[in-house]
């Protein structure tokens, strides 16, 4: 996916009435709001958007990507389509799991599916700080709610990932990286088929120089883990040419001593 970074701010589109000194003006602002418009969708999708609600341990998260709004309340995992329509975030019915959570989290499901459900959600778009933007978005109450964004890896990277799975040991080893020392990871790669049986696991650990972004190693815990690698544009001459990011952990066992 290609991405530039854009200086929006979308502004609210509904326009009141003007004096006619004023139409002018009121001209160049709607060209303004059709071209943010324009630019919205593929801002949403460029980025995760968080909500920390006051008193909850879990933040609300939203992805966007070209045709589903996937949910993330803190309890169970909601989706639904989505569209810009008229300067509105046009929202359809959603979807859920359907699992039973804390109290508190419930109460957190039930507020993202008030702000979100069939609704035609008022917004504003601030990527000015393309860093950090927020999306404000207008709930029924008239209560703004502001999600701040993070940029996706793909969009960080500009590049699509390709997924790998590697086993990481519970022991870590000090190797060279470059004229620096440091503990290096210990990784085997795993390879499945599409029914997903393993096909290959390499038989030694190898040293992992680099980082894997999101992930926490666990000093007795072996874990296997889906990453996402992206090929980094002109790196630097001490820099890796590949950034690790994790997607998910797949298999987690804790172990007694070293392997």
């Amino acid at each position: 996916m290609k991405f530039k970074y854009l200086a929006l701010a979308v502004l609210p589109f509904a326009l009141a009435a003007c004096q006619s000194g004023d139409i002018q003006t009121l001209g160049d602002t709607a060209v303004k709001v059709l071209q943010q418009q324009s630019n919205a969708n593929q801002t949403l999708s460029a980025y995760q958007w968080s909500y920390q609600p006051a008193g909850s341990t879990k933040p609300i998260v939203l992805n966007f990507d070209e045709q589903r709004l996937s949910i993330a309340t803190g309890c169970n995992t909601q989706g639904s389509s989505w569209k810009i329509e008229n300067g509105l975030l046009s929202v359809g019915s959603l979807m859920s799991t359907q699992m039973m959570c804390s109290p508190e989290l419930m109460k957190q499901e039930q507020f993202s599916t008030a702000l979100f459900q069939e609704r035609k959600v008022p917004f504003v778009l601030d990527t000015a700080n393309p860093e950090k933007p927020t999306l404000t978005l207008i709930a029924a109450t008239g209560e703004k709610v502001v999600f701040t964004g993070q940029m996706t890896a793909e969009t960080k990277y500009q590049s699509e990932g390709q997924t790998i799975f590697l086993e990481i040991s519970p022991e870590t080893k000090e190797c060279s990286a470059g004229v620096m020392k440091k503990q290096c990871l210990l990784v085997r790669e795993i390879k499945y088929a599409d029914n997903g049986v393993k096909t290959q696991v390499d038989k030694d650990w190898t040293f992992f120089y680099d980082d894997i972004e999101g992930f926490t190693h666990r000093p007795n815990e072996r874990q296997v883990v889906r990453i996402k690698r992206y090929e980094i544009k002109n790196p630097a001459a001490d820099q890796s040419k590949y950034a690790y990011v994790q997607d998910m952990i797949i298999e987690r066992e804790s172990v007694k001593g070293t392997l």
